[in-house]
């Protein structure tokens, strides 16, 4: 199963092209995991799900969260649109302390026919704010996050 994510494209996403800057396309992935992973105030209305966000930012976190490694393969520039990207998340893996999201990046939803513009990879690693060494991933995560559990993304070229 995946996890869908509305995201907006803001003007200062573009580059000289007209088209979504490479860099900043990991913002945007950021942003859709957060929505899909992090409680917030406002976690009972996302667009993910409350069920999937378990992972509190807030401050004086038990946990933080660090990035081991991003992958990204572009597949088709993205142009600026009103309608917000929908972006697709699943794991990937799920090991002790880390795991992967994946994501593919596609057309606003309801727009025909469907691009796939890019697909990525983010390895995130739990992390015990007060130690800074890595912790295990827990029942209440595992468990909310165990059904987006997918294959991981094949990439085209390596």
């Amino acid at each position: 199963m995946r996890l869908h994510v509305p995201t907006p494209l803001r003007w200062s996403d573009l580059d000289a092209y007209g088209h979504v800057n490479n860099a900043r396309m990991l913002s945007l992935l950021e942003e859709a995991r957060i929505q899909a992973f992090w409680v917030s105030d406002d976690t009972s209305e996302h667009a993910a799900g409350a069920s999937t966000a378990v992972l509190d930012a807030t401050p004086g976190a038990t946990t933080i969260t660090l990035i081991a490694r991003q992958e990204v393969e572009y597949l088709a520039p993205i142009p600026y649109q009103r309608q917000p990207v929908d972006i697709e998340l699943w794991i990937g893996h799920m090991g002790g302390a880390s795991l992967d999201v994946c994501y593919e990046v596609y057309s606003p939803a309801g727009v025909d026919p469907r691009v796939l513009y890019t697909r990525a990879v983010t390895t995130i690693v739990l992390v015990d704010a007060v130690t800074e060494r890595p912790r295990r991933i827990g029942d209440t995560e595992r468990a909310a996050w165990e059904p987006y559990l997918g294959d991981p993304i094949a990439f085209r070229r390596r």
